[in-house]
């Protein structure tokens, strides 16, 4: 039905005839002659119909926006001075010699070049929302990152392997999603949270080099850059290390970025332990194109004056420590952000500004001159700068000075151009659950300790390391991953450690451990989220926006109107009955 895509019009095919097909995107009547700007994929064609040639001048003149057409006409040169250069096909037009209008269009919910549509709007009508050009290029973005990754993996020795949708729930860090059986009354499969398991088995059966581009689904809080169901890079290798796995997916990355964005990745990519990158930066998926860094004073204010941060200095797990920044802040933004990091459980934000005659705070009166003299050293400041100071339990601390080292490099202008990846190393293996009052993993329970930790799982559990990593990138975590348990007896300790008893663990992973007796051999891999590392290099603020067909922050499918309710019958079929809703 055509020759040509309309954005691949040029100069070139000047005095040919094309054949165009796409959707009327503008049209402008101008006393006599009708311009239309034809669209399809590739982008916009301008068509010229003139009352000279009758058939298409009269089926233009019933042209409304997004009728779809089929256009025949010469590629001309445009008249001088109405050139466009934003369009690749702006040096050329189409004089219309047949115009048929292939089938009308009602006029659509928005105009497709509103640069203020609300979200709800666009998630409702989604087709018309994907035919708008930042749409169009995000999704051809996704693409592109698809193949290239496809591409690698293929050429390093990966094969795909599907693993199932339907699978029994375990335990993995968040609610499954559930499907009832029709054939088993009464007993649920699970959609998976990750093809975990499912890949550490076909290690287990030989299949040493493993990928998938996959869904993934979650039942958890939703945010910017959290859906429901999403869509993970996974990999898994067997008989290679942590280092080695870690070098083969940078080259992963490098490799994606080189040839989407044309863009050269560090080689090789900078390494932090975790303990490194809390203490200098409370994250562990820190943003390195911001210069500032948090300074310990934990161990200086236990013999402090100041009663509020002596106190945290000595709390078991407590910590203070300081902020500078070199920027002039007013005693609004100040308070602002004193607001800010009590969003993320402290109490305050007390601060020094360094004058050239001396010290502004509330708190200068509370401190000895020599623990002044630490913190300016300390801390390198300098006339006009201000340090900001956190003292709590050290997870406050971290995550209050950890969240407002971001917001005061984007606030203030300090955030360097360009991409900053890191690889985070060193995990622990387990983290505290206050309110179960037990050991939880990191993770997850199939991590494999730090060689000469495994004792450590039993003994001490705080103080054990895992061979995980996180792939992090402009303070995104673009992956995570590790080297896994192939060992029954690590895998015994590990699941002790977590209070999963021996039933427990049979009840839950005995497909895993059985299979792990028939000579497991040494694997590990990595996760990456496609949608995150797709809506980063599109510049794009939400993942839905590298989403066809994306849910919202409520988990719903405005366009489906999903989810919705299903009939009785179902839910006999099912063996279901739906607790009646209580009466407001």
């Amino acid at each position: 039905m055509r020759t040509h895509y309309c954005g691949e019009l040029s100069a070139a095919l000047v005095d040919r005839v094309v054949t165009l097909a796409g959707w009327a995107h503008r049209r402008r009547d101008h006393g006599g002659v009708i311009f239309i700007d034809l669209r399809d994929r590739e982008g916009l064609a301008q068509v010229v119909c003139d009352p000279e040639r009758a058939q298409a001048f009269q089926a233009a003149e019933r042209v409304r926006s997004e009728f779809v057409l089929r256009v025949t006409g010469k590629v001309r040169r445009r008249p001088e001075g109405s050139v466009n250069p934003e369009l690749r096909s702006g040096e050329v037009e189409v004089l219309a010699q047949e115009l048929e209008i292939l089938n009308p269009a009602v006029p659509p919910p928005f105009q497709l070049d509103d640069e203020n549509l609300n979200e709800n709007t666009r998630l409702e009508h989604r087709v018309i929302d994907l035919r708008r050009e930042p749409m169009q290029r995000n999704l051809r973005l996704r693409y592109r990152v698809a193949m290239a990754v496809r591409s690698y993996l293929d050429e390093h020795g990966f094969i795909d392997i599907e693993t199932p949708m339907l699978t029994r729930s375990t335990p993995e860090g968040a609610r499954d999603y559930l499907v009832p059986s029709r054939v088993h009354p009464g007993e649920f499969f699970a959609l998976p949270q990750s093809p975990q398991l499912f890949k550490q088995l076909l290690m287990v059966a030989g299949f040493d080099r493993y990928y998938q581009i996959v869904k993934c689904f979650r039942d958890e809080d939703l945010r910017a850059d959290r859906q429901p169901e999403f869509t993970q890079i996974d990999v898994e290798t067997s008989f290679l290390d942590e280092r080695e796995i870690q070098e083969l997916m940078e080259g992963l990355i490098r490799e994606v970025f080189r040839d989407v964005l044309g863009v050269e990745l560090p080689a090789p990519f900078p390494r932090l332990s975790y303990a490194e990158a809390m203490a200098r930066y409370g994250s562990d998926k820190p943003d390195l194109r911001i210069a500032l860094e948090l300074t310990e004073l934990t161990e200086l204010m236990k013999s402090a004056e100041f009663k509020v941060f002596r106190q945290a200095a000595d709390l078991p797990g407590g910590r203070v420590a300081a902020l500078k920044v070199s920027a002039e802040l007013t005693r609004k933004e100040i308070d602002d952000y004193g607001s800010f990091v009590a969003n993320y459980g402290a109490k305050g934000l007390a601060y020094i500004k360094v004058n050239p005659d001396g010290l502004q705070s509330p708190i200068v009166k509370f401190l000895q001159k020599e623990t002044l003299d630490q913190i300016l050293s300390r801390t390198a400041a300098k006339p006009g700068d201000l340090i900001f100071f956190g003292a709590d339990k050290a997870k406050v601390v971290n995550d209050a000075l950890g969240a407002l080292r971001v917001r005061l490099g984007h606030d203030k202008g300090l955030v360097e151009q360009g991409w900053r990846p890191l690889w985070v190393l060193d995990f622990p293996m387990f983290q505290w659950d206050e309110e179960a009052k037990r050991w939880s993993a990191m993770h997850h329970p199939f991590t494999s300790p730090k060689d000469g930790h495994e004792d450590l799982v039993a003994t001490d559990p705080g103080r054990a390391l895992a061979k995980g990593y996180d792939m992090v990138l402009n303070g995104w975590e673009l992956g995570g991953g590790s080297v896994r348990i192939h060992r029954a007896e690590v895998q015994a300790k590990v699941f002790r450690a977590l209070g999963i008893s021996e039933e427990e663990a049979r009840a839950k992973f005995g497909f895993l451990l059985d299979n792990l007796q028939y000579g497991a051999p040494p694997h590990g891999g990595i996760a990456f989220g496609l949608d995150r590392l797709v809506a980063m290099m599109a510049g794009a603020d939400s993942i839905r926006d590298v989403i066809a067909f994306p849910k919202t922050q409520r988990a719903q499918d405005l366009l489906v109107h999903a989810p919705g309710p299903v009939d009785e019958k179902q839910l006999r079929e099912l063996g279901l009955r739906l607790r009646e809703k209580p009466k407001s």
